[in-house]
């Protein structure tokens, strides 16, 4: 196990260049997109922009229930949307306001920070973490400053909430520090969802 670990901070180092903290992480973000469509999230700050019209101008934080309310148009569902699917909601609850077609609807998310997870257990840097960007649960174990000596590195899982239900998720990381990455896939390393923890016993 000491050899993997040794692997292991090797692997980090090399590829993400000692993230130990939030702020290393959102560097690398900016970096490093993967190209994966953002969804909104409850807590993020978006920015609503009705072209010509100063007064429908907004900056809003999403809510808990993942609702924001909008002017002339009510509450608006917004959590594991596309930004483009809220600027349709948005111009089609505006339509009855115009006599015309309504004026170009911008959504563009601002400060991400509804998207959260959270690393536990033998990990260096335990905690919850806003990395700026979508990871996996390999990157998302680096951001907590890797494992630990003692860690059980065959035994990461990810706990996922879905409803009022805990989902549990094998993680496969021994395997990808054993240079078995061609045999690996994207259910063996899963990508980090808002809210989800890892736990590294």
């Amino acid at each position: 196990m000491a050899r993997i670990n040794i692997y292991l901070a090797l692997l980090l180092a090399i590829a993400f260049g000692g993230f130990g903290n939030t702020a290393n992480a959102q560097q690398a973000s900016q970096a490093a997109p993967t190209g994966v469509a953002y969804r909104i999230n409850p807590g993020d700050e978006i920015d609503v922009l009705v072209w010509g019209d100063e007064r429908l101008q907004r900056s809003v934080r999403v809510l808990p229930d993942g609702t924001f309310a909008f002017p002339l148009v009510g509450q608006v569902v917004a959590a594991g949307r596309l930004p483009s699917e809220l600027e349709r909601i948005i111009t089609a609850g505006l339509q009855p306001q115009y006599r015309g077609s309504v004026p170009q609807v911008t959504v563009s998310v601002k400060n991400p920070t509804g998207f959260q997870f959270s690393v536990v257990g033998k990990v260096k840097g335990p905690g919850t973490f806003t990395p700026g960007r979508y990871v996996n649960a390999l990157e998302a174990l680096s951001i907590a400053g890797g494992a630990t000596e003692f860690a059980d590195l065959g035994n990461i899982r990810i706990i996922r909430k879905s409803g009022s239900d805990l989902l549990t998720i094998r993680v496969r990381i021994v395997d990808a520090l054993r240079g078995s990455g061609g045999r690996l896939n994207s259910n063996d390393i899963p990508q980090i969802l808002s809210g989800d923890t890892l736990v590294v016993p």
